[in-house]
């Protein structure tokens, strides 16, 4: 293993729930434009390696979702979730790099609100402490 694969590693298995979500967020977004990029350059190779790297941390995203604690939220990013796979599966079967992009917006916009969420957890728990 290099150093750093094995930093990555490390990275996160010591990684809160909240690190590792923005992660995955982050990881998908990237193979997302690089599906795109790739799509672009007639790279099928690339677009495919691109595409089964998004494509699976979505679905992890979906798998581990919480319905009883996520309640109507969770529902709601389970259809959001089964959307951006089917952005992806199209723009693969049709090389069109738009539904990339598209699965692309989606998914940063959801990282934001991520991130504000868990900004503003963490200002909760400082306030708490207080």
């Amino acid at each position: 293993m290099s150093k750093l694969n094995a930093y990555r590693q490390t990275a996160v298995t010591t990684a809160s729930k909240e690190q590792v979500l923005i992660m995955l967020y982050e990881g998908a977004i990237k193979h997302l434009k690089k599906a795109s990029e790739c799509c672009q350059k007639n790279d099928l190779n690339g677009k495919g390696i691109a595409v089964g790297k998004a494509h699976d941390i979505v679905n992890e995203l979906s798998n581990t979702l919480n319905f009883e604690v996520g309640g109507e939220i969770a529902k709601n990013l389970e259809r959001l979730y089964g959307f951006i796979t089917d952005q992806i599966t199209q723009g693969n079967l049709h090389n069109d790099h738009a539904k990339f992009d598209h699965a692309c917006k989606l998914m940063e916009n959801l990282l934001e609100g991520w991130r504000g969420a868990i900004e503003q957890l963490q200002a909760e728990k400082v306030g708490s402490k207080r």
